[in-house]
């Protein structure tokens, strides 16, 4: 079973990482506006499926080289510790613009928004990246991978889901809200913080 500790480090840090603006929970917010929240949920669907298959797909891979190939999870430990350190001061440094496009279709139909959220979140290149950096570390192979791996993809979907809820549900009022430079600014920099935070830990553990 996964560690108590090490799963309370990853709940708030996926929490503030998922809550964050970016793509997904950019277009959550678009088509909440612009077909309402019951659609969006198809797309939110294919989003949280894109995510576990994305999440499953890195920690299997992981784990292979963790096994088989120690030193090279050594050097990948320092480039996804120094990947996250620059996630983290980009945001700090993020100016906290956000661009949406309202002008979606409100006739789209449930496959395509689906597919929509599918394709998003398993081309996203960032989101196999941070996959790939954050979910290792909290993955203990001395113990059954499956077990551990199950409750991980738990708070992800938990998480992901909740975010892009809030999103779509807020609308045209959350949009307002984030473009405010001051509240934007802030969650980016606690964001940041923690990303630079378990971006060291994952280099230096």
């Amino acid at each position: 079973m996964i560690d108590v500790a090490a799963l309370a480090v990853f709940i708030p840090t996926f929490f503030f990482v998922s809550i964050t603006p970016g793509m997904c929970m950019t277009l959550a917010m678009t088509l909440g506006m612009s077909i309402g929240v019951r659609r969006t949920l198809w797309m939110m669907i294919g989003e949280l499926l894109g995510v576990a298959s994305v999440a499953v797909a890195a920690v299997l891979g992981v784990a292979s080289v963790m096994l088989n190939y120690p030193e090279a999870f050594a050097i990948l430990k320092w480039v996804g510790g120094g990947y996250l350190i620059y996630i983290g001061v980009n945001m700090w440094r993020a100016k906290g613009k956000m661009s949406v496009d309202t002008s979606k279709p409100s006739d789209v139909s449930r496959q395509s928004l689906f597919t929509q959220g599918f394709i998003t979140a398993v081309a996203n290149p960032k989101g196999w990246a941070f996959m790939i950096s954050l979910l290792p570390p909290f993955i203990n192979v001395d113990q059954a991978v499956a077990p551990q791996l199950l409750i991980l993809l738990s708070v992800i979907m938990i998480t992901e889901f909740v975010s892009m809820l809030a999103y779509a549900t807020g609308g045209k009022s959350l949009r307002l809200f984030l473009a405010r430079g001051d509240n934007i600014k802030w969650m980016n920099r606690i964001a940041g913080s923690l990303m630079m935070l378990v971006g060291v830990w994952l280099a230096l553990d």
